[in-house]
């Protein structure tokens, strides 16, 4: 067996979906000479996590995807025939209304979030980057992860502020291109906003409940694998704001 196929059977050991030889062999032309197969395996999963699933050419065709007709609200319950791997597009806290969103992240575009009475004051900037920064603003907000920029800290945040009572809407996409809306059933404890990047894989496992065209979320048919498309996520918290504030209409004029 050659590389790319021991690459292919590393990668479907792992259950995750076969990429097509022409992309894995992509992957190997970058690392020359090849370094050992677990880190070539390693490589290519993490791209792949990181790469658009509906990009021609990485899949196989036979990857599994959404059966047609899914979404349709007509169908009062079904399950997943096959496990599925798909990526993110959206989340939405459903346990905040949109209006409490703006007030925080405003707070935090402020520089500053409350907790009950007190203030907490965020790193602007790159302050948090700083060699020797321990200061307890930073820490009581991330961490000292040091996450820099607004969207950076808002994500971080936010990602705090989840409750693990927090229901959560998510627009999935599967490798050919069909979005369908997922919500939490019971709480997966990865999926959050802050935690769950746009664009990040999740496996659905065979036997997952779909009704009225929407996928029930449970950790025993949930896998978040990882990984994000950077362009995605980056333009996701940049618009965050702007769309809250849009669906509440805080956006129109007196």
């Amino acid at each position: 067996m050659d590389l790319s196929h021991q690459i292919q059977t590393g990668l479907g050991n792992q259950g995750l979906p076969v990429p097509t030889i022409q992309w894995i062999q992509g992957v190997m032309s970058a690392r020359n000479p090849p370094p050992p197969l677990p880190a070539l395996i390693a490589t290519a999963r993490s791209r792949l996590l990181a790469a658009d699933l509906t990009t021609p050419a990485l899949l196989e065709a036979s990857a599994p995807a959404f059966p047609p007709n899914l979404d349709s609200a007509q169908v009062q319950e079904t399950k997943l025939p096959r496990d599925i791997l798909v990526q993110v597009l959206d989340i939405d806290n459903l346990s905040k209304s949109k209006w409490e969103q703006v007030e925080e992240l405003e707070a935090i575009a402020r520089g500053e979030q409350t907790r009950g009475r007190e203030i907490i004051r965020l790193p602007t900037g790159n302050e948090a980057d700083e060699e020797g920064d321990d200061s307890s603003a930073t820490q009581s907000i991330s961490g000292g992860s040091g996450r820099p920029g607004a969207a950076g800290r808002a994500g971080t945040a936010s990602a705090n502020a989840t409750s693990k009572n927090s229901t959560h809407r998510l627009v999935l996409q599967d490798c050919r291109g069909q979005k369908v809306y997922a919500l939490e059933l019971r709480r997966v404890e990865k999926i959050g906003i802050g935690t769950l990047n746009i664009g990040e894989k999740i496996m659905l496992k065979k036997g997952a409940t779909v009704a009225r065209g929407v996928i029930l979320l449970e950790p025993a048919t949930c896998v978040v694998l990882g990984g994000k498309v950077e362009v995605w996520q980056k333009a996701w918290l940049e618009g965050r704001l702007a769309r809250l504030k849009e669906a509440v209409g805080a956006d129109r004029p007196n």
